[in-house]
């Protein structure tokens, strides 16, 4: 499988260098941005979602620990690269994957890589695996959607899906009594997984579950209240198609 990587360093020399290694000694890695600043890395990895960033713990306008702070979720592996051992301590504290000391031996490049690669690959299947199980013993709908969030895997039954929300390039889930759940994919893919599973795109911001409508209100331009009294916008050229999805609910 292939990965998606980011390197964050001030140092150019050390950027170019992690790069050619990379692309001579790890396959299936593709370098989508090579960075050197705090604020460039945080808008990097926000519009290119990589797999795993390899992330200098010092720099110039920062550190990369106030990138992390600044990336809600961090639904990717982190590598941190340091010259200083004392680093990996907090490292740990955040969770990463691995630490590689400066200069960067090549065996440990590659094994932390590798790491990263087993660790995709086994979070794929587990999911694909255990979602296609239960949708099976379901037929012929499918009943049960997972959902990638910075804790985790969540399995979520679509009957526990009030409405979704756009939230830039994140979409929240509103559950029944579970408040939401926020992740790192557009609208549009829930919508067009969901299509025809009693869900309804109504709105640019909104896809709701027609099962958990319970009211229509012509004021103010009209708005659909929810179940769990939220109310919910709903376009114009949307209407006559929303209302007619109704009736035959």
């Amino acid at each position: 499988m292939s990965l998606k990587a980011i390197i964050v360093d001030d140092e150019r020399h050390s950027r170019e260098t992690l790069k050619t290694l990379l692309g001579e000694f790890c396959e299936d890695v593709a370098i989508v941005g090579s960075i050197g600043s705090v604020e460039e890395a945080i808008v990097a990895i926000s519009t290119t979602n990589p797999d795993v960033v390899f992330l200098d713990v010092e720099l110039q306008s920062g550190t990369g620990f106030d990138i992390l702070t600044q990336i809600k979720p961090i639904n990717f592996e982190i590598i941190f690269i340091t010259a200083f051992e004392q680093y990996a301590i907090k490292a740990v504290k955040y969770s990463s994957l691995d630490y590689l000391l400066k200069p960067i031996d090549l065996d440990e490049l590659k094994e932390a890589v590798e790491k990263v690669k087993k660790k995709k690959k086994q979070e794929i299947y587990n999911k694909q695996l255990e979602v296609l199980i239960y949708n099976l013993r379901k037929q012929p709908k499918l009943h049960k959607i997972c959902l990638s969030t910075s804790d985790g895997l969540e399995f979520i039954a679509l009957e526990n899906i009030i409405y979704c929300k756009a939230n830039g390039s994140y979409t929240s889930f509103f559950l029944k009594n579970k408040g939401s759940v926020l992740v790192s994919k557009h609208l549009k893919e829930y919508e067009n997984l969901l299509a025809d599973l009693h869900f309804m795109r109504v709105h640019n911001s909104f896809l709701i579950n027609l099962k958990e409508v319970e009211k229509y209100m012509k004021s103010e331009g009209g708005y659909i209240l929810m179940s769990n009294r939220d109310t919910v916008s709903i376009s114009k050229s949307k209407k006559e198609a929303f209302l007619n999805a109704m009736s035959h609910l």
